[in-house]
């Protein structure tokens, strides 16, 4: 069995525990995550899996349980402990029985101040945790008794972090802040040359600070934000979903982005539900010709 995002929000809504950050640390952090599939075994009993489609920032995966299989593209990882996973390509992650995930979902990583670390060297495969994060922690996060305990432990941890690198927050806040202004406002189609203009800096310091801190461009980051809100509009409330909102020139151009969002090797069951998409594409079409 494969658990799609947007498509089986039930399943991720339910087996899946999860808290927002706290404003303290809301620039870095966009939540934390923990799996709940203790109920699921006895339907599942030979494992399931739950694929993702790309998403900006990357994951701190925390292995609470036995091995699991992650897989990035077309390569799989076998999982032993945690790891380090960038999250701008599509993602597949192989549960069975015994199988339990911490997750930190990062816009940035306050590691960035302690390790200088360019994450634009971070792409394309699931890393050690080893050197991203501090052993000590690691090791009173995994002891702890609920979910809750271990978001606490962590929120102190980076609040720490954040504090006393305080005067090198500036690069980190712009990205952030164009991040959420983005997503926030539904403006996906204000030109990289404004954005930097806006707080002072060149284009090309502007793209070094967003593949220092997310490993992508500033392009490919606002509009992997604008698929991800289009499709997930689409398919939770599809009347009153509009292209335009998006910044779509019409519906076709909206399809054309949403078909290369969609097909991915990775995502090997898809087919049921691009055609679903495929039915709301040409009722779309069918009222425009309408109006």
């Amino acid at each position: 069995m494969q658990h799609v995002e947007f498509f089986h929000t039930e399943h991720f809504n339910q087996n899946y525990q999860r808290q927002k950050a706290d404003e303290s640390i809301s620039y870095f952090i966009d939540f934390f995550w923990e799996t709940d599939f203790d109920e699921l075994w006895d339907q599942y009993p030979k494992g399931f899996s739950d694929a993702l489609f790309p998403n900006t920032g990357y994951t701190y995966l925390l292995n609470l349980g036995t091995p699991f299989v992650m897989q990035i593209g077309d390569r799989k990882f076998d999982m032993k402990t945690d790891g380090f996973l960038p999250r701008h390509r599509a993602i597949e992650c192989y549960h069975q029985p015994g199988n339990k995930l911490f997750g930190i979902k990062f816009k940035i990583s306050p590691v960035i101040f302690e390790k200088k670390i360019n994450f634009s060297e971070y792409r394309e495969y699931i890393f050690p945790l080893s050197y991203l994060m501090d052993a000590g922690i690691l090791s009173q996060v995994k002891k702890a008794n609920s979910f809750e305990d271990r978001v606490y432990l962590l929120t102190q941890y980076f609040e720490k972090i954040i504090q006393q690198y305080s005067g090198s927050l500036k690069p980190i806040q712009i990205v952030s802040e164009i991040l959420a202004h983005c997503e926030n406002n539904r403006d996906f189609i204000t030109p990289v040359e404004d954005f930097a203009k806006q707080y002072g800096i060149s284009s090309r310091t502007l793209q070094r600070y967003f593949e220092t801190a997310t490993s992508i461009s500033t392009k490919t980051a606002i509009q992997i934000i604008r698929i991800r809100k289009a499709t997930e509009h689409l398919v939770s409330e599809p009347d009153s979903f509009k292209s335009s909102d998006y910044g779509y020139y019409d519906h076709s151009h909206f399809y054309k982005h949403l078909k290369s969002f969609l097909q991915k090797n990775t995502l090997k069951k898809l087919q049921p539900h691009l055609r679903l998409l495929e039915k709301l594409h040409s009722k779309h079409k069918i009222n425009e010709v309408a109006y």
